[in-house]
């Protein structure tokens, strides 16, 4: 097969409210979608960078300039016989967000040409993943708890819970006593640090949480170590967690007990279900987290998930969770806290076309020659 043509857009996505974390907040997305297209087979993949470099070095800018200068230049005159093999450009470093979209890419292709399912080609073994919420830092305790219970009267099976030092031990608190039997967690997305932050830190043991989600810098794979060994809750790495090879230290270092596999943070599918096998082999769960996707990136969210590993609720929400309107058909909807999982060729939803052609800020066209 070669890669005949190839297409970049980003169209801009409002999100329903406004979605806050440690490192600030956004009202609306800027999606950046690609098409790959290959003996008469297209298929779609998103890249999930953000708008600012909060989360990661990586923002849609940086990766539209990635992908435009070199990756998709590179691709458009390459051959393979598997779309799983679809790497461009292997002398770039990092940019793994652009890199995924790619990579995943080359998935969705090959599961095409196959014609079978993304679950089916990525190995999955569940018809239906269990599903769990994330929410934004609130502005009041009663606010979050009437967030809580609105998710939990939907079925959400897990509620992560952001905080942020002032919004922590006590916030969690509150909501531990108003819902005392119900799977919390809390993802501070590299908020604190040792040791001032380890009074609070080690408070948070009296909540009864699942785990705390990157509670520290996303470079301080000791630290975490380090205060895994300090602590009762179970540590979720997430920023830190980069490449299998950083799974692998984690792993060496018990800097943690659990990781959250995002696909697109780590390069794509290849790097996901290594980091998967290593940590099953460890014992150590997995889940899957989001980034605020569109429906085509939750596509691959969801197929990935179906890996026997991803044993707690991951971010993958209704579509409606986020987005009045999603850009897939059918949206995504879980029933009683179980998301079906496509089971069409590839990733088993159809882009809308016509609306996202007509929300298209930009778009570049690469074609061999």
């Amino acid at each position: 097969m070669r890669i005949d043509r190839a297409v970049l857009r980003e169209i801009p996505l409002e999100l329903r409210e406004f979605f806050e974390i440690s490192s600030g907040g956004t009202k609306a997305r800027r999606v950046l979608l690609l098409t790959l297209e290959a003996d008469g087979i297209t298929a779609w993949s998103e890249c999930v960078a953000g708008e600012t470099p909060g989360y990661t070095y990586e923002t849609a800018d940086t990766a539209w300039f990635v992908l435009t200068r070199w990756l998709l230049p590179a691709l458009v005159r390459s051959e393979f016989d598997d779309g799983r093999q679809l790497h461009p450009v292997p002398w770039l470093r990092g940019h793994p967000m652009a890199r995924a979209a790619i990579e995943m890419g080359g998935w969705d292709l090959e599961a095409r040409r196959r014609g079978i399912s993304l679950r089916d080609l990525v190995g999955g073994t569940m018809d239906a993943v269990p599903v769990g919420v994330s929410i934004g830092i609130q502005k009041s305790d009663d606010a979050l708890c009437a967030k809580v219970e609105q998710y939990i009267d939907e079925g959400y099976r897990k509620i992560k819970i952001k905080i942020k030092p002032g919004r922590d031990v006590e916030m969690l608190g509150a909501v531990r006593k108003r819902f005392p039997d119900v799977p919390i967690m809390a993802d501070a997305n590299s908020a604190y640090a040792l040791p001032d932050d380890l009074p609070r830190l080690k408070a948070m043991d009296d909540h009864d949480l699942m785990m705390i989600e990157q509670p520290l810098s996303y470079e301080d794979v000791l630290d975490h170590s380090l205060l895994q060994k300090q602590i009762e809750t179970p540590v979720c790495l997430d920023e830190s967690i980069r490449s299998p090879g950083d799974a692998r230290l984690a792993l060496s270092l018990n800097a943690g007990r659990i990781i959250n596999i995002k696909p697109g943070r780590v390069g794509g599918f290849r790097s996901s279900i290594a980091i998967h096998d290593a940590c099953r082999a460890a014992g150590w769960p997995v889940w899957c987290g989001g980034m605020l996707e569109s429906g085509v990136g939750r596509a691959y969210n969801v197929a990935l998930a179906t890996l026997p590993g991803f044993t707690i609720p991951g971010d993958i929400s209704n579509s409606r969770r986020y987005w009045s309107r999603d850009i897939v058909s059918p949206e995504f909807e879980m029933i009683d806290g179980m998301m079906p999982v496509p089971d069409g060729p590839g990733i088993g939803v159809a882009p809308d076309i016509e609306r996202i052609e007509a929300l298209t800020t930009r778009k570049e066209v690469f074609e061999a020659q």
